[in-house]
């Protein structure tokens, strides 16, 4: 169970999800892995520019940025979403490098899309987009580029 002061909301089925602020995340993840969730199964981020007005549990204050995490209990047969609100004009959250380093990549890949920083991440840098490469694509507000694409063996104009 989440610690006291993490507001736990609505999940699907019988999976737990927790809403901590960004202060209690890596202490609430580290309390997970501590209670046998031996998995970091994902790590993703989420961008609300157009719904704001989400609905979250009561005393969760939205924000545009959003990282979702998803942690998995082999051995009690469970699973746990945390989500947790990573700001607005610049998004941040903790790392999970150090509880599960398998996150290594996940964390850079939403930070090379979104824009989201991983503070204690060991290597922050683009994992996708060249490195000289501007902006954040899965951004909402990032503009949709004129770069034609070609498919092989599609059908032309006849």
């Amino acid at each position: 169970m989440a610690p006291p002061g993490v507001v736990i909301g609505d999940a699907l089925a019988a999976d737990l999800c927790c809403f901590p602020t960004r202060d209690q995340y890596f202490a609430l993840v580290r309390s997970f892995k501590n209670d046998a969730f031996e998995m970091c199964i994902d790590v993703c981020g989420v961008d609300y520019l157009l719904h704001m007005e989400r609905p979250l549990p009561e005393g969760i204050v939205p924000t545009r940025f959003e990282v979702v995490t998803n942690l998995l209990s082999l051995s009690k047969r469970q699973r746990v979403r945390i989500r947790v609100q990573a700001g607005d004009d610049e998004p941040e959250v903790a790392s999970l490098f150090e509880l599960y380093p398998g996150v290594e990549a996940m964390e850079r890949e939403v930070f090379d899309l979104m824009g989201i920083l991983f503070s204690g991440h060991p290597d922050l840098t683009r994992i996708l987009m060249p490195e000289d490469w501007e902006g954040h694509p899965l951004r909402k507000d990032y503009g949709a580029g004129n770069v034609p694409v070609q498919f092989k063996e599609a059908p032309g104009p006849r």
